[in-house]
């Protein structure tokens, strides 16, 4: 058994940051991939950042030079710093981590971008 459990969504004002973390934790194998994706109200869930296990980064054109992802594979967390936020980044955010031959998913953790 395999558990993600995210942090650090909240409410924040146009142009202001949060930086959210997901460690996994539980029966822990071969972690590869680690990654964000977001879902806003009434639209598909979109990949976000990935990284790779030797820290190779990718990021979605729309968030590009904003967000940046890291891990900690002492910790097997993985982060996404948020700057510059905007109102269209308003979503629920989840992590996902790729282990061995399946994934695992977060539970998700709501960021509202607001005046």
């Amino acid at each position: 058994q395999v558990q993600l459990v995210e942090s650090g969504g909240g409410l924040v004002q146009p142009g202001g940051s949060l930086r959210l973390s997901c460690a996994a934790s539980g029966s822990i194998f071969s972690i590869r991939t680690m990654g964000w994706y977001r879902q806003a109200p009434g639209k598909q869930r979109e990949w976000v950042a990935s990284i790779s296990t030797g820290g190779s980064t990718n990021y979605a054109d729309s968030v590009k030079g904003r967000f940046t992802i890291s891990r900690d594979n002492a910790k097997n967390a993985v982060y996404l710093q948020m700057n510059s936020l905007k109102p269209e980044d308003t979503a629920v955010y989840y992590c996902k981590v790729d282990m061995g031959p399946t994934h695992y998913w977060g539970q998700g953790t709501q960021v509202t971008v607001s005046s």
